[in-house]
């Protein structure tokens, strides 16, 4: 008999993180922890053993950490963003996902993603008709909602959710900022990062309108989108988009760049679309026009964790059979 067994080494305060947490919860085959230790995000890690697994094991990943002794691993390849990055770093995305990424995928047969922006990318990037690429989706946890608390301030406020990677764009918000006068900056963000947007705010003059927030718990979290007047996700590329789904389920507009094709999917016309992605007097007409408007929207239907996780689950089933 098959044995189903999970890296649950993806966890954190990060849409990885949080995509591992809903799903493991939901899986419905029986499943048992690989109990590795260190990161999946290592290129090493890719080659160490894996005791107790045997040849008709099936070994599931929530991201894109390969293993090339399991025998069977199935993927959830987020995006394919770290083969886009600038060089000379992206040389050792290119061979990591040319090798370990590539090898376990081919093997499995399948590999999962988060939307069809993303599995789109994937199949060009494989060009093997013999790999299925199925769209799992993506949820939204249930802190995410319109009704509920609100935070309270004095002043207008815009949030943004990520971190300061440079395909998340978040220096032009800071930048627009400085045009914008008595609006605020929320910025929710990985503590070893917070020092980087201390930078950009003091050298753009805003310091002390830019709130720098990490370790924020869900609702916390959702009670600072409902108080905003906006969420701004400024990315030139994403996988999917979380904190825009996050955001526009608390009944809150976002403001973000069309050209990110997976978060306009998500966003369409709960927000205002800004047309170029790096020119901050175009963020600052954007904001200014969040905080003349004040809208609420309606939020979107259709993301929903039970179902990403059934779809995964199916998948996993048959990977047993």
């Amino acid at each position: 008999m098959s044995t189903l067994y999970v890296d649950d080494r993806y966890r954190g305060a990060h849409g990885i993180g949080r995509y591992a947490r809903e799903v493991l919860a939901r899986l419905e085959p029986e499943w048992r922890p690989l109990g590795l230790t260190g990161t999946p995000y290592s290129p090493t890690d890719a080659f160490r053993g894996l005791p107790g697994v045997g040849e008709r094991d099936v070994v599931y990943s929530p991201g894109y950490g390969a293993l090339v002794r399991a025998p069977r691993q199935i993927l959830t390849v987020h995006d394919l963003i770290q083969l886009r990055s600038p060089w000379p770093g992206r040389a050792k995305f290119a061979a990591y996902y040319a090798g370990p990424v590539r090898h376990a995928i081919r093997r499995a047969g399948v590999v999962l993603t988060v939307s069809e922006t993303s599995a789109r990318d994937i199949r060009a990037w494989l060009r093997d008709d013999n790999v299925r690429v199925v769209n799992a989706g993506n949820g939204c946890s249930a802190a995410f909602r319109s009704d509920g608390p609100v935070h309270q301030d004095t002043e207008p406020y815009v949030m943004y959710v990520g971190n300061t990677r440079r395909h998340k764009n978040l220096e032009v918000v800071v930048r627009a900022l400085a045009l914008v006068p008595d609006l605020t900056l929320r910025a929710v963000l990985p503590e070893s990062e917070i020092e980087t947007a201390t930078v950009w705010a003091e050298a753009a003059g805003v310091a002390s309108r830019v709130d720098l927030l990490h370790g924020v718990s869900d609702d916390r979290l959702a009670e600072l989108y409902r108080g905003a007047v906006a969420t701004v996700q400024p990315s030139t590329d994403e996988g999917f988009g979380l904190p825009a789904l996050e955001s526009v389920s608390c009944g809150v507009p976002v403001i973000f760049w069309p050209g990110c094709e997976s978060v306009a999917e998500i966003v369409g016309d709960r927000g205002w679309a800004v047309p170029e992605a790096h020119d901050a007097s175009a963020w600052a007409a954007a904001l200014s026009a969040a905080v003349d408007a004040r809208r609420r929207v309606q939020p979107p239907t259709g993301y929903d964790w039970d179902r990403t996780a059934a779809v995964i689950s199916d998948e996993l089933r048959q990977a047993l059979a």
